[in-house]
């Protein structure tokens, strides 16, 4: 099965979305790559999800990545953020990413834990790091950076010599070690 008969079988089941199916990388040449992402809007995130991993023509068994791009500044971005999913169906041997876009002040989606229970601690990592919340995350928490952290590291805002974090820490050099 092709990534194209994926797609083919979304559009069957949800006539009604526009997941706007682009190619995943153009190589400088101007030719696209067979790999593929499609746009899911958040509220319809785990109904889309369930179908993919679910139905005999996706069998998206693998959850392999969940990550976020900060589109601030970026040319041509209608949204602030964006969650991607990798999936993986290791039984047809395609790949496939869902973007699904949010935008402030509170940016959340859907956990997708209830479909995919390895989802959990990839969820927590994009809400560390990012600041997205997943709406029905079983033990949403953060997981690189401590509780009461008052940024969100990997947004582009965030400024790159850090937000004070590292001025209570005495600085050690070779005289004083």
């Amino acid at each position: 099965m092709s990534v194209e008969q994926v797609i083919d079988a979304l559009r069957g089941r949800f006539a009604d979305l526009d997941f706007s199916p682009q190619p995943l990388l153009v190589r400088p040449d101007g030719t696209a790559t067979e790999q593929m992402w499609v746009r899911v809007p958040p509220e319809r995130l785990v109904e889309v999800m369930t179908f993919l991993k679910e139905n005999e023509e996706t069998l998206f068994d693998q959850l392999v990545d969940v990550t976020a791009i900060d589109y601030l500044n970026f040319p041509g971005a209608e949204d602030r953020y964006g969650v991607i999913y990798s999936l993986l169906s290791l039984v047809h041997g395609h790949r496939l990413w869902v973007k699904c876009f949010v935008n402030d002040p509170d940016p959340e989606v859907p956990s997708v834990t209830g479909v995919w229970v390895g989802a959990n601690w990839l969820e927590r990592e994009v809400y560390d790091m990012f600041g997205i919340r997943f709406q029905g995350h079983p033990d949403l928490r953060r997981i690189l950076t401590w509780e009461g952290f008052p940024a969100w590291p990997l947004r582009k805002d965030y400024p790159l010599r850090g937000q004070g974090e590292r001025e209570q820490y005495e600085v050690v050099t070779r005289e004083s070690a």
